[in-house]
């Protein structure tokens, strides 16, 4: 799979054509036992405020003790995204008043990040269904790690703070203002979300808040190098709700300049049910949050052995993945845009492929069969009853001729629902292909083939599908048991003869 040059689209305006910059602000909570500088426990679906002690809640002579667990996974996010990691990194804090803080200040990161620069690669819709789209990096600009906030829970007459969020380490990866549409933007979220699961480091369940984005978008003339005024576009809460919200911004920019109008720096709350946003405040800039160095906390040193050991854990991410597949295993697009995106069903496929030796069957019987059964079991793919082995002691019945693939069908319903080997449940239901005389079966393709002078004549004249139509007679006089295999070389002997 080769990386192209993906045209960045433009909207007209009167005369002028404009083009969108797109910068997002990703947050992913970041999964550990215990919240990021104490040893509160961090979770979700808890009882309000029962996630929370003298740090959390900001009580004075409490002081924030750093959680290492917190620091290795996002140096193991920055080396997953190809990020400098700083030798140095320290804490800042980040002043504001709101009810979610209860400190009134954040605990951040503001000029020595932890994480510098990187880039996230993306895949665009092909030109046509089931066909691989066009390849591109989107450059960070750095990652960060913070505390999360509390939350507002608001009711008709009164608003609820519930702190069992807050401090819950989160990792903020800023992108540079490198994407140019709502299609990008949705490619760059599914793509860092697939490498946050894939290394472990967050569910990134969005309706638990653990994926979060905000998006920076304006517009500007084609070819003009300044960046237009920008707005921030907050509350966007699905991955679809990004792309859609992004899409609204960029229309009513334009709409605004249509008018003659001027884009205002602001904050605007996108409505994703109705399609709509509304301002919510002018945009703060850096100074307006008044960072200082955390004095309560010490710089953190980042060594090469402490690097090399979570590189060591870094797992191979998806479209590495794909094109190993493509390349290793010979298995089209389709298949491997299916298989690669959850790491444990790759990791089933590859177990099953090795075991059978029959790599494009395996993924075959996953993709049509496995998916659907687990689907409607409404089951997650470690509670499948088929394990590999399963899997690749079917495919191997099959192409052995054992069993046919109508036969096979109902043997994996069977083995979905029990658990037990196809071997025995083919024995058990005399589903096994019945042994075909030679003879027998040379007879019955004389037949086939006497009977059907026109597939005869089509076949000979180097229409090589018109075997079909002798297949069919055969199959029905061995009842459906004979050997698809050997009745197609039986056929093919014998019309060569003609």
């Amino acid at each position: 799979m080769t990386s192209v040059t993906h045209s960045v689209p433009s909207v007209s305006q009167s005369s002028i054509n404009y083009e969108a910059v797109i910068g997002l602000e990703v947050h992913v909570q970041i999964k550990t036992a215990s919240k990021v500088f104490t040893r509160v426990a961090a979770g979700y679906g808890h009882e309000p405020n029962s996630l929370t002690d003298p740090v959390v809640l900001g009580l004075p002579g409490a002081l924030p003790v750093m959680n290492k667990a917190a620091l290795d996974a996002i140096i193991k996010a920055g080396l997953l995204l190809g990020c400098e990691i700083a030798p140095v990194c320290k804490w800042d804090r980040k002043q504001y008043f709101y009810p979610d803080s209860p400190k009134n200040y954040q605990i951040s990161q503001y000029d020595q990040p932890i994480c510098l620069g990187g880039s996230v690669e993306i895949e665009l819709p092909g030109a046509a269904r089931n066909v691989m789209g066009a390849h591109k990096n989107i450059p960070l600009t750095r990652i960060h790690l913070e505390e999360d906030v509390g939350k507002l829970n608001h009711g008709a007459t009164e608003s609820l703070v519930d702190y069992n969020r807050a401090g819950t380490p989160l990792m903020e990866i800023v992108s540079d203002p490198a994407m140019h549409s709502a299609e990008e933007a949705y490619a760059y979220l599914t793509s860092i979300r697939a490498t946050m699961i894939y290394g472990g480091i967050s569910d990134c369940d969005m309706e638990k808040g653990q994926l979060r984005c905000d998006a920076n978008i304006s517009i500007r003339p084609v070819g003009q190098a300044k960046l237009g005024t920008k707005v921030e576009l907050k509350n966007l809460n699905s991955i679809s709700f990004v792309r859609d919200g992004i899409e609204h911004e960029i229309k009513r920019q334009l709409a605004v300049i249509e008018r003659g109008g001027t884009i205002v720096q602001e904050t605007r709350d996108y409505d994703g049910m109705t399609g709509t946003s509304q301002s919510l405040r002018t945009k703060e800039e850096a100074h307006d949050y008044r960072y200082f160095p955390d004095p309560d906390l010490l710089p953190v040193a980042v060594d090469a052995a402490w690097k090399a050991r979570l590189q060591a854990e870094c797992p191979e991410l998806p479209f590495a993945k794909q094109r190993r597949f493509q390349a290793d295993y010979a298995l089209p697009y389709t298949l491997t845009s299916v298989l690669v995106w959850d790491r444990a069903l790759a990791d089933y496929f590859e177990e099953a492929a090795k075991l059978s030796g029959k790599p494009q069957a395996v993924g075959n019987w996953i993709a049509n069969d496995l998916l659907r059964e687990i689907g409607h079991a409404k089951i997650e793919l470690a509670s499948s009853k088929v394990r590999p082995a399963h899997l690749a002691a079917l495919v191997q019945l099959v192409e052995a001729g054992t069993v046919l693939n109508q036969a096979a069908k109902e043997i994996f319903t069977e083995m979905f629902a029990t658990g037990e080997l196809p071997e025995a449940i083919a024995e058990k239901r005399g589903l096994k292909a019945a042994p075909t005389d030679n003879n027998e079966l040379e007879q019955w393709c004389r037949d086939s083939i006497a009977a059907n002078a026109k597939a005869l004549a089509e076949f000979k004249a180097g229409k090589d599908s018109a075997i079909n139509a002798f297949k069919g007679p055969v199959m029905k006089a061995a009842k459906g048991k004979a050997n698809p295999k050997l009745v197609d070389e039986t056929l093919r002997r014998l019309l060569a003869g003609m």
